[in-house]
């Protein structure tokens, strides 16, 4: 990998660690902002039912059969699951709506929110009026002294007595309706402020709501004594608001974003990857095409040698010619010496094994131009086999045709060249009384296959693929042309060509995709 790759993938993976950061902190963000929504809404219900039990106190008591309505208009499926009055004991003094889950033991001292698989519990601070508020902190507050108190009672007045003016009675004994009835809730009412220390004047009398500084804080009602005031205050007093909130909406939210988050994350890091990819291609492409320019310049400079070294084959056979019919004559005169002639036969053998070399050079460095035509496989392999007779008596070789070969298109010249050389290796392989066998077959609607059998010692699997490259031989004679000749004609044509086994023992030559004429 060269230098600016590594330096771009580097960049790529740093810019795809941003964003996949950036995502996740995002989404810790908007998770974050929908719980503390939650919590505003939670201390928003918490205000407004402060705001009604401060609507519904008078003489520092709250009825529970005009508390509990009040509150349940507050309960919506979805928005609100519970409202919980607790008093400084942290218990439940009321409760609207479902039973409370959380511990409150741990909620109410903490103050921080208890959040559960499908809900949150919160304690929020309760507004009361003005300056009078009633949170988890004024539990350490000493008894007596706690700011402006709130009795809740289930009854403002005994049942059975009429209610006075301007006071109520104090009720004694039981509260009406049985010992089992459920307690009240109270809320203890701060005493008067003292007397201006500036004025020394006794302090002015709050006018009613709307007039001077609003309705004066009430004490302890007349009908109860100090003790039983101050059990109440510990056991109905409201102490402090707990909410209990679906969290249902929110997670979906959070889960609708997380979603996103990771789909962009999944289309940065696709990005990441195609860029990389990209990068990679284009180095290859770059290497391919400066490889394809190097090809282009050696195969033209190899052309060049090629025909260069053609011409240089055929002006070699001029010499030769001349060498063979000197040496030639030489070993006809009846006067030359025994051994004269006799080595004047060894050259002309020696002349023609060149020239049959020179001539396999120059024609398989000559350019394949294909001429097609309908070519009869029939006459074309008898036309080979005339040129062969010679060979073919002199080992005794039997030649088998299949009948009916089919007519191809094909150059004709070119076709008789490569079908020359093949039954040549063929003849050459084989023993004396060998067999050779030529056949055709279908390999499709309009194609066709041309096999060459021989029963000789074959070709190992190992050289199967090597016989068509040039000066590859595994004969003695052989120049190691001829294959490479065939192949050279058989790829010229579009066709192919392998090299196999033939059982139980030989070779076969398979010439497939053949294009068959009707």
């Amino acid at each position: 990998m060269s230098l600016r790759g590594r330096y771009l993938y580097s960049l790529l993976a740093v810019i795809w660690a941003l964003v996949v950061l950036w995502q996740g902190c995002e989404h810790l963000r908007v998770r974050q902002s929908a719980r503390a929504e939650l919590i505003n809404r939670a201390k928003d219900i918490s205000n407004t039912a402060g705001s009604v039990m401060h609507a519904l106190r008078r003489f520092g008591v709250v009825p529970r059969d005009r508390l509990e309505p009040a509150l349940k208009l507050l309960i919506k499926p979805g928005d609100v699951n519970s409202i919980a009055l607790l008093n400084a004991a942290e218990e439940v003094v009321a409760l609207v709506g479902e039973p409370i889950a959380a511990d409150l033991k741990t909620l109410v001292p903490s103050g921080a929110p208890y959040w559960s698989e499908r809900s949150v519990a919160l304690m929020n601070l309760v507004e009361l009026g003005t300056n009078q508020l009633v949170n988890a902190g004024a539990s350490a507050a000493p008894e007596g002294e706690h700011p402006n108190p709130v009795i809740v009672v289930n009854e403002m007045f005994p049942r059975g007595t009429n209610r006075p003016v301007g006071f109520l009675p104090r009720p004694e004994g039981p509260p009406p309706g049985g010992e089992d009835r459920p307690p009240a809730v109270v809320s203890p009412v701060p005493p008067p402020p003292a007397a201006d220390h500036v004025t020394n004047q006794p302090p002015r009398r709050r006018g009613r709501r709307g007039e001077g500084e609003g309705r004066p804080p009430f004490g302890r009602p007349f009908w109860m004594s100090e003790t039983e005031y101050k059990a109440a205050i510990r056991k109905q007093g409201v102490h402090s608001f707990v909410i209990v909130l679906p969290t249902t909406a929110m997670q979906a939210a959070v889960s609708r974003d997380l979603w996103l988050r990771l789909i962009i994350a999944s289309l940065a890091s696709l990005s990441v990857v195609g860029l990389g990819l990209a990068w990679r291609n284009l180095g290859k492409s770059a290497e391919l095409e400066l490889r394809l320019v190097r090809a282009v310049e050696l195969n033209a400079r190899l052309k060049e040698m090629n025909f260069a070294a053609a011409g240089l084959a055929h002006e070699t056979k001029n010499p030769l010619n001349i060498i063979r019919g000197l040496a030639q004559m030489i070993s006809k005169r009846e006067d030359a010496p025994p051994e004269t002639r006799e080595k004047s036969r060894s050259i002309v053998d020696e002349a023609d094994r060149v020239t049959a070399q020179l001539n396999e050079f120059i024609n398989f460095s000559r350019p394949r131009e294909v001429r097609r035509v309908t070519v009869a496989l029939n006459s074309a392999v008898g036309e080979v086999m005339r040129a062969l007779g010679h060979d073919l008596e002199d080992k005794a070789i039997k030649m088998t045709v299949a009948e009916n070969l089919p007519a191809i298109e094909a150059d004709e010249q070119l076709l008789r060249q490569a079908l020359f050389n093949l039954l040549l290796n063929a003849t050459q392989a084989v023993e004396r009384g060998g067999e050779i066998h030529i056949a055709a077959g279908r390999s499709g609607a309009n194609e066709a296959t041309l096999e060459i059998r021989d029963n000789g010692p074959g070709v190992p699997a190992e050289n199967r693929t090597d016989i068509f490259k040039p000066y590859f031989t595994t004969t003695q004679k052989g120049t190691g042309l001829g294959l490479a000749v065939v192949q050279q004609i058989v790829l010229a044509h579009g066709w192919e060509i392998e090299c196999l086994a033939n059982e139980p023992r030989g070779a076969v030559f398979r010439i497939s995709h053949l294009k068959m004429v009707a």
